[in-house]
C-alpha cells in the first residue's frame, strides 16, 4: 500500500500544480483579461465555487484532526495530501469568486445550482452530500490509533463520494472552461483516493 500511496500523492501533486496554472485562466481559451467570462451570481459556476469551498474546508479539517490522532505514516501521508490539495483548490474557488466580484455566500440553499435546493436541510453541520456531522467530527477528535484511522477513512470516503457528485454536476452545468477542467480533475483524483481508502480500510479489517 505504501507504493500505491506514494504514486497517488505524486499524481495529486501534479494535479494541484496544473490546477494552480489555471487559477486565473477563467476564459475558455488562453485569452487575456479582455476575454474574461464572468458568470452570474446564481449560476452553476458560482454555486459550485461556493459550495465546494465549504465542502473542501471540512475535508481539510478532518485531515488535520487525524494527523494528530494517529502515528500511522500511511494515513498521515494521505491526510497531508488531501489537506494540501483541497486547501489549494479551495483557494482557487474563492479566488475566482473574488475575480468575478461575486458574493461568497448565497441566500439560496446549498446545491440549488444543481437543482437540489429543495432537498432536506442537512443536520448537525452536514450541509451537503458526504459531509460529516459535528457529532462525527467530535468523535474523530476523541479517537486515537486504528480507531481514528478507520473513522477518518470511512468519513473521507463518504466525503469524497459527495464531492465527486458535486464535481460531476459542475462538469455538466458549468460554462467557465478552467472551472470545468478543475472539476474533472477533482473527479479523477477523488475517485482514485476512494479506491485507495477502500484498500486501506480492508488492510485494517474494516469496510467503507
Amino acid at each position: 500500500m505504501r507504493r500505491t500511496t506514494g504514486w497517488l500523492v505524486s499524481v495529486a501533486a501534479a494535479v494541484a500544480v496544473a490546477s494552480g496554472a489555471v487559477t486565473y485562466a477563467v476564459a475558455d481559451g488562453d485569452g487575456g483579461p479582455a476575454d474574461l467570462k464572468v458568470p452570474a451570481a446564481e449560476s452553476a459556476d458560482a454555486g459550485f465555487a461556493r459550495d465546494m469551498a465549504v465542502h473542501h474546508q471540512q475535508a481539510v479539517e478532518m485531515s488535520f484532526i487525524v494527523r494528530d490522532r494517529t502515528k500511522d505514516e500511511e494515513v498521515r501521508r494521505l491526510a497531508y495530501d488531501i489537506a494540501q490539495t483541497q486547501a489549494n483548490q479551495r483557494g482557487m474557488l474563492l479566488g475566482w469568486l473574488d475575480l468575478w466580484e461575486l458574493p461568497k455566500v448565497s441566500q439560496k440553499a446549498p446545491m440549488a445550482w444543481m437543482g437540489m435546493g429543495d432537498a432536506p436541510v442537512g443536520e448537525d453541520g452536514a450541509l451537503m452530500p458526504g459531509m460529516a456531522t459535528n457529532t462525527q467530527l467530535a468523535a474523530l477528535g476523541k479517537a486515537s490509533g486504528r480507531r481514528a484511522e478507520i473513522m477518518y477513512l470511512r468519513l473521507m470516503t463518504a466525503h469524497h463520494k459527495g464531492g465527486v457528485h458535486m464535481a460531476e454536476g459542475c462538469v455538466r452545468r458549468c460554462v467557465v472552461g478552467a472551472e470545468k477542467r478543475l472539476a474533472r480533475g477533482m473527479v479523477a483524483s477523488q475517485e482514485s483516493e476512494i479506491d485507495l481508502m477502500t484498500g486501506m480500510l480492508k488492510d485494517r479489517g474494516a469496510k467503507p
